[in-house]
């Protein structure tokens, strides 16, 4: 018998006519979207209605609370007065749980008794969720939430609704062969798992996040995506001398299209039922497509912020992205550039946009979160790992069309000390994007690095960021030489540093400056009589060291 398919079972048929319980429609909806904070019967319990309570208007129990009923009570919160009420009204009308809103203060105690004396699961959200998001999430999870056995789908239960990377993976199982998940305009949405190399079609498609533009155009020239969108059948993609044999199948709503999931060879044949199997995943796709158009987009700036929450410090923000406590881990940073310049924003926002996926697939637990031209990944380590990112690292050399710069944090232990973490990958990013700055025309440099690997650059910077503001205040001989060179475009400054690099090998500074040594030699001389630069006084040196390093950084 196929996975998908089972033989529908009394329990099962009982099940669809009492609904599914508390407990499996909470595993469907998204992490943090609500809290059980009492449930004197467990979650157990069935549920077969969703619906909203207004304290505002008049009530009618019997109906906002019919037996097995999940009452949102909006506008309560656990801590206001009339808490107590709502969940007793709810308890004896039968209702299977109440949703009342968090707050700033914990439940009442008389509440917390209530609800332990009673029937009715006490539930709370979060401040920044929606009453709306709620209802539609829950409402969703119920609709989809008892499979039709007719339809095979039984292979995807347990997926979290919208969860399209676990449905890629269980249709590949099935398939036998390497999954993506496209929404109608071809853009990537989920792919399974690369157990085997990919050919390059699947390649540049999951690197780009969409199916290459001139492919999507062979495809609509050859009939191919009319066919696809006009049938509920599979549709078969010959093998030719470039790409691997491919199938398709339309994910869709009555007349609606959701998308298309598609099957590739991987270095294995595909299996014998490839074309039932994605029939039936095209069905069970629906509502997890149907989630992924009306949440996904919030849900993902959501989590985006919770990320950035834990990166600031809040490790209260753990629950909503699944970061486990307890877990070392190290944060990176990758920065796109395009050349000296900041990328223009469609380049750099495809490199930050391919890191990403990059890191979605490295391990499991590692979320990433953008911010502008930068991306932000947290990387679990193992037992004893001093370097995750290590792995995740390279790939950024590899990136096409610009140039990353990308450093890792120290692994810490606490979730709170993550801040530190993302400050010595920032800080790293910069010592790479300052040794770029300072390499001649068509010189090269290290794009990555650990903060172990630059540790000295790293301190300097730190302390240059503490001296500048002093720095700008004072008056001296290397202000009058810097003040000199951009009045009149002299080269004092930048001899006297190429010198200082140098350890005082005047030829070696020389060659780096592209001049005679003697040329050298005479400016460190002016150096000396005009200003005050004397480079055999220890002090003078350090005085110019510092000086010349702040005069050179980046605007």
């Amino acid at each position: 018998m196929h996975p998908f398919e089972a033989d529908r079972s009394e329990s099962e048929a009982d099940r669809s006519e009492s609904g599914p319980t508390l407990a499996q429609l909470l595993a469907l909806i998204a992490a943090g979207t609500l809290d059980v904070v009492v449930a004197p019967h467990g979650t157990g319990v069935r549920v077969r209605d969703v619906v909203l309570h207004d304290p505002g208007e008049e009530r009618d129990e019997e109906a906002w609370t019919a037996t097995g009923t999940v009452l949102l009570a909006v506008g309560v919160e656990v801590a206001s007065p009339d808490a107590v009420d709502v969940l007793r009204a709810a308890d004896r009308a039968g209702a299977a749980a109440v949703v009342m809103r968090r707050g700033t203060r914990g439940p009442r105690t008389a509440l917390l008794e209530a609800a332990e004396r009673g029937r009715t699961a006490l539930l709370t959200r979060r401040p920044e969720q929606g009453w709306t998001e709620v209802l539609g999430r829950l409402r969703t999870a119920l609709v989809h939430s008892v499979p039709d056995r007719s339809a095979g789908t039984a292979g995807v239960d347990g997926l979290r609704l919208g969860d399209l990377s676990g449905l890629a993976n269980t249709v590949a199982d099935l398939v036998g062969g390497a999954i993506t998940i496209e929404d109608p305009q071809s853009r990537v949405l989920a792919y399974s798992r690369m157990d085997h190399e990919p050919d390059p079609m699947r390649r540049l498609t999951i690197l780009g996040q969409e199916v290459p533009r001139w492919r999507v155009a062979e495809l609509r020239e050859s009939g191919f995506f009319q066919a696809l969108w006009n049938t509920d059948d599979v549709v078969r993609l010959p093998a030719d001398d470039r790409y691997a044999e491919r199938l398709a199948v339309a994910v869709r709503h009555g007349s609606e299209v959701l998308g298309s999931i598609w099957a590739a060879t991987d270095g294995r044949p595909l299996a014998e039922d490839a074309g039932a199997a994605l029939r039936t995943a095209g069905r069970a796709a629906v509502p997890h497509l149907s989630h992924h158009r009306t949440w996904g987009r919030a849900a993902a700036r959501a989590r985006e912020g919770a990320v950035h929450a834990l990166l600031a410090g809040s490790a209260q923000a753990a629950h909503d992205v699944g970061i486990v406590r307890g877990r070392p881990y190290a944060v990176m940073v990758a920065e796109a550039h395009d050349g000296p310049e900041p990328a223009p924003g469609d380049v750099g926002q495809r490199v930050l946009d391919v890191l990403a996926l990059q890191a979605a697939a490295y391990r499991p637990g590692c979320v990433t979160a953008r911010s502008g031209q930068r991306l932000y990944a947290l990387v679990p380590a193992v037992d004893g790992e001093t370097d995750p990112a290590r792995t995740l690292l390279a790939t950024a050399r590899g990136v096409p069309r610009g140039v990353v710069f990308a450093g890792a944090g120290p692994v810490v232990a606490d979730l709170a000390e993550l801040p530190a973490s993302r400050d010595a990958a920032e800080l790293v990013v910069r010592v790479l994007r300052e040794r770029a700055a300072r390499l001649p025309a068509g010189g090269t440099a290290s794009a990555v690095a650990s903060y172990a690997e630059v540790a000295a650059e790293a301190a300097v910077l730190r302390l240059l960021d503490r001296v500048e503001p002093l720095w700008g205040a004072m008056e001296g001989p290397v202000h009058a030489m810097t003040a000199h060179d951009r009045a009149h475009g002299s080269r004092y400054a930048e001899s006297v540093a190429a010198h200082l690099d140098a350890f005082g090998d005047t030829a070696a500074a020389a060659r780096r400056l592209n001049v005679h040594p003697n040329t050298l030699r005479y400016r460190l001389r002016r150096a000396r009589d005009l200003f005050g630069v004397d480079l055999a006084d220890p002090a003078v040196r350090l005085l110019a060291d510092v000086g010349l390093r702040l005069d050179r950084r980046p605007g």
